[in-house]
């Protein structure tokens, strides 16, 4: 059985790759101009394909360790703190992956790579803040209950931030553009670049997936190497 699910999990993975890579492709090729009227850098919209797809897949692993850290602050559950490192993991990669695109499209749309006067740009730093903490917090700090009591309950208050930082474009409307999809379910973007966005979405979901189980697995065996080692010792 858990080979199987190691199977599945590695389909996954390179399913999301491909995926992304085609969503890339079509992107920069097959996606329309954009109206250069509404646009200082037309041509730099393009990296949204990326940067959008990245913050749903940051948001998604924030969901990872908010589940992983309340299974194990309320039920000291150990799939509960593997699920709660894996998002911690995952945040970061795709925290920084936003927070790179999105100063370097910044640049060129708005003349600066960041404005601290918006709220959705000061929220998502925090919380991708918080991955970095829980990164080297885990690297750095002996792993025993107190510890982590503590990042678990940093893993929950920073699932706050992303229904804020979700809402934050429509309550507090600033620099950062709008929704891709509005609340009555229409768009404003063209019927191509709406395709094409939706597709890198779904990549990096599906993509997700399977980094969490192929880390999930891994933790396993490392729990059970480290089980054989103490027999042994």
């Amino acid at each position: 059985m858990r080979e199987f699910g190691s199977r599945i999990a590695a389909i996954l993975t390179l399913l999301g790759l491909m995926m992304i890579g085609i969503t890339l492709w079509l992107g920069f090729t097959w996606a329309p101009d954009v109206n250069p009227d509404d646009w200082h850098a037309p041509e730099a919209y393009r990296i949204l394909f990326w940067h959008v797809p990245t913050a749903w897949a940051c948001f998604n692993a924030a969901a990872i360790l908010f589940i992983g850290s309340g299974a194990w602050f309320i039920k000291r559950l150990e799939w509960g703190w593997r699920l709660h490192v894996v998002g911690a993991n995952l945040g970061l990669v795709y925290g920084l992956c936003v927070m790179i695109s999105g100063p370097l499209w910044g640049t060129v749309e708005w003349g600066t790579p960041w404005d601290l006067t918006d709220v959705r740009l000061n929220t998502f730093a925090i919380l991708a803040g918080i991955s970095l903490y829980l990164v080297m917090g885990h690297q750095g700090q002996a792993d025993n209950e107190e510890t982590r009591d503590t990042f678990a309950a940093v893993g929950l208050f920073g699932f706050l931030l992303v229904p804020l930082t979700i809402a934050a474009i429509r309550i507090w409307e600033n620099r950062h553009p709008p929704p891709i999809i509005n609340s009555d379910g229409s768009s404003t973007l063209d019927s191509q670049i709406l395709l094409v966005m939706l597709l890198g979405v779904i990549s990096f979901q599906i993509l997700v997936i399977g980094q969490v189980m192929i880390r999930y697995y891994i933790s396993e065996l490392e729990e059970r190497l480290t089980n054989i080692q103490t027999k042994i010792d």
